[in-house]
């Protein structure tokens, strides 16, 4: 019975070492298995927060009412040329790399050649459409703050004289008349500069007159009034040349991504380099 005990137990110890290690190896197991579930948890988070953000809806503008500009040449009838310009052969169309964006056309009008009791017409229209964008803004929003910076420059003119601004009424959305003298060598010219807003459009109407080589110099109150009319008439063939149903815009519509024209880039209204 000696012997056996003696047998025995270096069995008995050969056991509990191997209990011993597998004891030991557990909490390895454990702590492997708990790095392998929280590495598929974070990536399963990465995923999940990329699908989120994938799923994340594209930054939307209301979508620009009109979206064509009319031929600048053709904005004012043969009756309200002949009015304003009335020596004028034909329009000259000013140069652009879009004429649906930006467009622009002047008329150069002085009868008896230049001699004694002539007189000078110069007229003068500009349009700049804008287009809806993302991060600036929808198209009216954009020409708003471009009008606004167009009559702020007309009435900064230099060399301005006698300078008057007011509104004008029934002419697209919002329209500003300004008025104001210029003296040169060949005499005293009438300015008149009409700036108005229609939707996502600006149109710009220059006109100004002179009594050159002696005649008498033309009245202001009658040049303002054909350039007010003149003025509606171009914002009316806006209108036209986008339809009936250009004003109805989707507002989920996206944006085209640029304004089709900075304001920095757009013609600007003058008197005194053309006259």
């Amino acid at each position: 019975m000696q012997r056996r005990a003696q047998r025995e137990q270096p069995e008995r110890a050969k056991r509990l070492t191997r209990v011993l290690v597998c004891a030991a190896a557990v909490p390895v197991m454990l702590v492997a298995t708990g790095c392998s579930s929280d590495s598929e948890s974070d990536g399963g988070g990465d995923k999940a927060a990329s699908a989120s953000a994938s799923a994340s809806p594209s930054p939307t503008v209301q979508a620009a009412a009109y979206r064509t500009l009319p031929e600048a040449c053709g904005v004012l009838s043969k009756k309200t040329l002949k009015d304003l310009a009335p020596k004028a052969k034909s329009g000259k169309e000013g140069s652009s790399d879009d004429v649906a964006s930006r467009a622009s056309c002047s008329w150069s009008s002085l009868d008896n050649n230049g001699v004694k009791g002539s007189q000078f017409r110069w007229l003068n229209v500009s349009l700049l459409r804008f287009e809806s964008d993302t991060t600036r803004g929808p198209g009216d929003k954009l020409a708003q703050e471009y009008y606004d910076k167009q009559v702020r420059e007309v009435r900064a003119t230099p060399g301005a004289k006698g300078l008057n601004a007011q509104a004008v009424a029934d002419t697209g959305d919002e329209a500003t008349a300004v008025r104001y003298d210029l003296k040169k060598k060949e005499g005293t010219f009438k300015q008149q500069t009409v700036v108005a807003r229609v939707e996502n459009v600006v149109v710009t109407l220059d006109y100004n007159g002179a009594g050159l080589a002696g005649d008498k110099t033309p009245d202001a109150a009658a040049l303002l009034s054909d350039a007010k009319k003149a003025a509606r008439e171009a914002v009316l063939s806006v209108t036209r040349a986008n339809g009936p149903s250009a004003a109805s815009g989707s507002p989920s519509a996206p944006a085209s991504g640029r304004p089709s024209a900075p304001a920095s880039e757009a013609p600007s209204a003058s008197a005194s380099g053309k006259s």
